[in-house]
């Protein structure tokens, strides 16, 4: 018998450890990251009032917010003009994060936006139409011309992704989406190409913009703004139970036709008043969930909170750079979050893959 027979037979190894869960945000982690928002979007909110073609110090800002002197001029530019639009951007910013997120939970779409259902193209479509027929010059007007074009649009869009008597799924959404979101596009290119007058009046709205926009407009799109912003916030629980499919979701106690007609609701009326009152603003209803993901983890609970905070950031900052890039000037808002949002948004795919938000 040799040696190597007499040697005690080699341990079999270790089997290898299974992975464990994916670890997720803490809730502190969670709340200082909505805490931190909170505080910079004060600061953002102070600088919008104070910086503009006329700059008042701080200071002054204080002193005309905290004492009632409708005589002075800084009084009159901060409480007509700067307040309301800061106001509006805010709202306006809450509603369009929201509406991106919802959007992007509803079709299990990380690329999904607010335009996906045709909500954007419907309103814009109403108020190219209400332009050229009955010659609308007011935001004022174009509030309840961007509404109902918006609610038609997604009345529209979940007929067809219904297909007949079944159930809207989130593919047949956004295939529907996009076909209807093509066509009200075509009708807009063609109105505004058939009337230089149209065509004037509508391009300005069209870039999205904060200025020009008095309290007025601010407390017609309120109720909409506020109505949405709820539904949405109340359907965080459902969409949760929805994340693995609709047989899943049903089964922990949500209603999947239930849910989509809701989280469309929500998204006509925060998409539909946000677009009359300012026009269209792209990325921040696409870039801001995907940043709240990030931090917070796939909680809808969280993500819509936390992106109800971060797009009114967004929206006040690249409002607050449009108006210092060409003082005394302005550049409109909605090219400012196009060239703010996007980087933003490819650092953010850049950075970890959208597969995993």
């Amino acid at each position: 018998m040799t040696a190597a027979t007499l040697e005690p037979p080699a341990p079999a190894p270790a089997p290898a450890a299974a992975p464990g869960p994916a670890r997720r945000p803490g809730t502190s982690r969670r709340v200082a990251w909505l805490l931190g928002a909170l505080a910079l979007l004060a600061v953002l909110a102070l600088a919008s009032i104070a910086v503009g073609a006329r700059y008042i110090p701080p200071g002054q800002v204080l002193h005309v917010l905290l004492h009632r002197e409708p005589a002075s001029e800084d009084w009159i530019v901060v409480h007509h003009a700067r307040i309301p639009r800061t106001l509006l951007g805010i709202v306006v910013g809450a509603a369009l994060g929201l509406a991106g997120a919802l959007m992007q939970a509803l079709t299990r779409n990380p690329l999904a936006d607010p335009g996906l259902l045709g909500v954007n193209g419907g309103a814009a479509a109403a108020v190219a139409l209400g332009t050229a027929l009955l010659d609308l010059r007011s935001f004022g007007s174009f509030v309840w011309f961007a509404l109902a074009g918006a609610a038609v649009a997604a009345v529209v869009v979940h007929v067809l992704g219904a297909g007949g008597r079944s159930s809207a799924t989130p593919v047949r959404l956004a295939l529907a989406g996009t076909a209807v979101t093509a066509v009200l596009t075509a009708v807009v290119n063609g109105l505004i190409l058939l009337d230089p007058l149209t065509l004037n009046r509508f391009r300005y709205w069209q870039v999205g913009t904060l200025a020009g926009v008095d309290a007025a407009v601010l407390r017609q799109v309120l109720p909409f703004l506020a109505a949405g912003g709820v539904i949405a916030l109340l359907l965080a629980r459902p969409l949760n139970a929805m994340a693995l499919g609709d047989d899943a979701g049903h089964a922990l106690g949500a209603n999947p036709g239930r849910t989509r007609m809701l989280s469309m609701l929500a998204v006509t009326l925060l998409c539909g008043a946000a677009t009359a009152a300012v026009g269209p603003i792209a990325f921040v209803g696409l870039a801001v969930p995907h940043l709240a993901r990030y931090v917070c983890g796939p909680d809808q609970r969280w993500v819509l909170l936390l992106s109800a905070v971060l797009a009114p950031v967004l929206l006040v900052g690249s409002d607050i750079v449009g108006r210092l890039v060409l003082h005394p000037a302005e550049l409109q808002v909605g090219v400012v979050t196009a060239f703010v949002g996007a980087p933003l948004f490819i650092a953010l795919v850049r950075g970890r893959r959208i597969a995993q938000l």
